[in-house]
């Protein structure tokens, strides 16, 4: 999985890992068998996985090593949802967040056209010269927008953090569409990352560093006929870029918070042909696909349930059916799969947990659904 294809998945994040693998896999895929699936979601088990993680990943992971503050995001928000954030030195967890942080050596470095973020890992992050400039700087959208996410869970004050610099060179990354590129250069333009520089503005509280008529346009130019939204402009509807499309619209302030209450004709975009589209997501076996004729997958609970409720149209739902799909990709080892029946992963675990807390579990805490983080830590700053 590479550092681009992360939120979306997620900015799918990770839809690599997600059901955009080759047909060829889904052609063979036989289903295995299914363990009896618990009637409730095992909180104290999901404790025991997240910090074990927390303490070390499994080997599974290595190759996943460039988006290790994605994989920490994953591990202490979750722990947070679940009521154990005290089970994190915060005061460690910040150093560590905070070491990753890209610093432009003088204000001079700003006007050269790089993005002074956060790297995603210590394998990109290289030592700066002897004049003090970086000799590689591979600062990421998404790792950025993990590296905050992590900040604001634990409390830290992001105030602290050289904002200017940040913002300033993000503007950077807006391409002339309204796009954004991940990185200064040779990354791809879509929907991600859009969503991951109006989620930074956000939890940063300024909105200097994206022009947002022009990310308004672009993704309004990503709505496809049926509703949904690609993740670029003619692409097919996806999930992950429906949830990226609405949350950065909502973020920037161009649609409100009841969508579907609200005069259609005013709105910028068609609330009933979104409905639509986003309620033909939930299959028949209870849980949401990314896309039409695919498999019911974990995340999408998430990422499509975020969309309805992010609309007012979250009441649609079937609450039932969902739960029971979720549930049975709960791991008997604590956290979530993407489909029954299979190992859990760190992804898909987090997004299980986002969607219980969607269908107001007690004692998980709530969801900001704009951000993906607990409600607690989220703040709108339009």
């Amino acid at each position: 999985m590479s550092e681009t294809t992360v939120h979306g998945e997620a900015i799918e994040w990770e839809e690599s890992e997600d059901e955009d693998s080759d047909d060829s896999e889904e052609e063979e895929y036989t289903s295995p068998p299914q363990p009896p699936s618990s009637a409730n979601f095992d909180k104290d088990r999901h404790l025991v996985y997240l910090e074990m993680m927390y303490e070390l990943l499994p080997y599974h992971y290595q190759s996943q090593e460039i988006n290790r503050l994605t994989l920490a995001h994953f591990i202490i928000s979750g722990l947070h949802f679940i009521g154990a954030r005290d089970r994190v030195d915060k005061d460690v967890v910040a150093n560590w967040v905070l070491s990753f942080q890209a610093l432009p050596s003088n204000r001079a470095s700003l006007k050269k056209g790089e993005f002074y973020g956060f790297y995603g890992s210590r394998s990109s992050q290289f030592p700066v010269d002897d004049n003090g400039d970086l000799t590689h700087n591979n600062s990421h959208l998404a790792s950025t927008y993990c590296a905050l996410a992590i900040l604001k869970v634990i409390g830290h004050d992001l105030s602290t953090i050289d904002s200017g610099s940040l913002l300033l060179s993000m503007k950077n990354l807006q391409q002339d569409d309204g796009s954004f590129m991940p990185i200064h250069t040779g990354g791809e333009t879509d929907l991600r990352f859009v969503y991951c520089a109006a989620a930074i503005c956000d939890m940063l509280g300024y909105w200097s560093g994206m022009d947002k008529e022009k990310a308004k346009n672009y993704i309004l130019n990503c709505q496809s006929y049926d509703g949904g939204f690609g993740l670029i402009p003619g692409s097919e509807s996806h999930g992950g870029g429906t949830y990226c499309a609405i949350a950065s619209l909502r973020l920037m302030g161009f649609i409100g918070v009841d969508l579907l209450s609200n005069d259609s004709s005013s709105s910028i975009l068609d609330p009933s042909l979104l409905l639509n589209w986003s309620l033909q997501r939930q299959a028949s076996d209870g849980g949401f696909q990314g896309r039409t004729n695919k498999r019911s997958d974990t995340c999408y609970a998430f990422w499509i349930g975020a969309v309805l409720k992010l609309i007012g149209g979250d009441a649609f739902i079937d609450k039932v059916a969902l739960r029971q799909f979720l549930l049975s990709c709960q791991s008997k080892y604590g956290g979530f799969s993407k489909f029954p029946g299979v190992l859990p992963d760190l992804y898909h675990s987090y997004y299980g947990y986002t969607a219980f807390s969607l269908l107001e579990e007690p004692g998980l805490s709530p969801l900001c659904p704009e951000l993906g983080l607990p409600f607690l830590t989220a703040t709108l700053g339009i």
